[in-house]
């Protein structure tokens, strides 16, 4: 739970779920209200855990792409069992409200 905790992991992971192989700056402006320094953290403790592998082009100037590892494409079902649980939450709390 550590691991996945805070604002931006799980839906920097489901970013990735989504698109594959992304750049730092393509995520940077899909993921809406991340700083660049705060998508840069995450990126490396997501790193470190062996869930992002970071890949460095030669180009110029340098691309960064991001993209999950095997193992980091298992936290796929993960993903979609809290996506699928708050799409019924909010139901639940629109239907309550009613």
């Amino acid at each position: 739970m550590i691991l996945l905790s805070g604002k931006w992991k799980i839906q920097i992971i489901g970013w990735l779920l989504l698109y594959g192989k992304v750049r730092f700056m393509d995520m940077l402006r899909g993921i809406d209200g991340i700083a660049a320094k705060m998508l840069s953290k995450e990126l490396q403790e997501l790193e470190q855990n062996e869930i992002v592998a970071r890949t460095v082009m030669s180009t110029k100037p340098i691309t960064v792409e991001y993209e999950l590892t095997e193992h980091g494409k298992t936290l796929s079902g993960v993903i979609d069992a809290i996506s699928t649980w708050g799409v019924s939450h909010r139901k639940f709390l629109f239907k309550k409200g009613s």
